[in-house]
């Protein structure tokens, strides 16, 4: 089967995936050395596919590997059903033993377990796991346990963990956790997700329980020049040919954000038959196209959005970055009050719209932005 020359929307594989040398090499030596990882960057920069990509060439043999995303947890004991469920389950090699295991682990369950006709898919599990059954600490200490019965290191990678940050007992929760992993010998965790403020006030306030967990890694945007190869490479492959200028004008309109450059690349790419150039209108109308499909997810965005709310990004948006709190400035976009400010910054990090950068206050998201110019920024003024 021919490889997908474009691929966005899930962690992409060797083919797809481009750059990273020295970050891999780096949490490559961060798992193979049991050494704790938070990863931290916006959405869309590829961390998924980076720690998947780097899970296949650690050292199998000493190292087993439970990979989880608790994006759907909404509550300290959903996390840890989804631990506990992740961990037995990747731990063992047969579903016989991982019910034997799951006795032994976890006692007073009744686990449901349901598995597939095809004999090569994995079995589904539900543990049930309440405040009645387990104590946090319980289940937290499972890795350590499983580790020492297999002789051998386990590492554990936690996607969206940003959800910790989301609960009514956040800091609790996390002092729960820190207090259990720190002192397990046999375990390493990399805790990574994709709201990068509330991962921030998670990992990087030092008065919260996971500061300085383990070695931080603030991924960057993979540069331009590898992705312009990699588009002309792909598009050559696909019997297309497109200018490096080209492949240029897709990395500026998505700002080399990793699933935009590949999700327009992809547009422009199926749009365009074998044996053919690739021109600048069809680039351009790409960009549109890129808009367009994404029309529906942005309004559902800024639907539940304020008057003041909407006029703060249309700030923003018109290349406003900071002074926010000047009189003229709030004046011209109908900001309201000066102490208006502080909220309307608050609430628009904690959705992830915005970012806070050394030099001012950017939205999060380049085709977003780019969206809302085009759409909203003389709406309502």
């Amino acid at each position: 089967m021919e490889e997908k020359k474009f691929v966005f929307g899930v962690p992409v594989t060797d083919y797809n995936f481009t750059g990273r040398e020295e970050e891999s090499r780096r949490l490559l030596a961060d798992f193979n050395g049991g050494i704790n990882v938070i990863l931290m960057s916006p959405r869309r920069i590829g961390k998924t596919s980076l720690v998947k990509h780097v899970i296949e060439k650690i050292n199998r043999e000493n190292i087993l590997v439970v990979y989880m995303d608790i994006f759907g947890c909404k509550t300290e004991y959903d996390i840890y059903n989804k631990f506990a469920g992740a961990v037995l389950e990747q731990t063992a090699s047969k579903s016989d033993k991982w019910l034997e295991e799951a006795k032994d682990f976890l006692y007073r369950l009744t686990p449901k377990i349901s598995f597939s006709p095809d004999p090569t898919s994995e079995f589904g599990i539900s543990l049930g796991i309440t405040p009645k059954t387990h104590t946090p600490e319980q289940i937290l200490a499972l890795p350590q346990q499983i580790a020492e019965r297999k002789g051998k290191h386990i590492l554990v990678c936690i996607d969206e963990f940003q959800q910790v940050g989301e609960l009514s007992n956040s800091k609790q929760v996390q002092a729960r956790m820190r207090g259990v992993w720190q002192l397990q010998q046999s375990v390493s965790y990399c805790l990574f997700g994709s709201k990068h403020h509330l991962m921030g006030s998670i990992f990087l306030n030092r008065s919260m329980p996971f500061f300085q967990f383990g070695d931080l890694i603030n991924l960057q945007k993979i540069p331009q020049d590898t992705w312009v190869k990699y588009i002309v490479e792909h598009f050559g492959e696909g019997k297309r040919t497109i200018s490096e200028s080209l492949a240029i004008k897709i990395c500026e309109f998505v700002d080399c954000y990793s699933s935009y450059v590949q999700q327009l690349s992809w547009i422009i790419y199926s749009q365009t038959p074998e044996n053919s150039i690739i021109t600048d209108k069809q680039v351009t109308e790409g960009c549109n196209d890129l808009l367009a499909v994404n029309d529906a997810l942005f309004m559902q965005q800024i639907e539940p959005l304020s008057e003041y709310q909407m006029n703060f990004i249309r700030a923003i948006a018109s290349n406003v970055h900071s002074d926010f709190t000047l009189e003229k400035v709030r004046t011209e976009y109908h900001l309201g009050s000066y102490s208006n400010i502080t909220r309307l910054t608050s609430a628009l990090l904690k959705l992830d719209i915005i970012e806070k950068r050394r030099d001012g206050i950017f939205l999060t998201d380049p085709v977003f932005e780019k969206w809302f110019r085009k759409k909203m920024i003389y709406t309502n003024m």
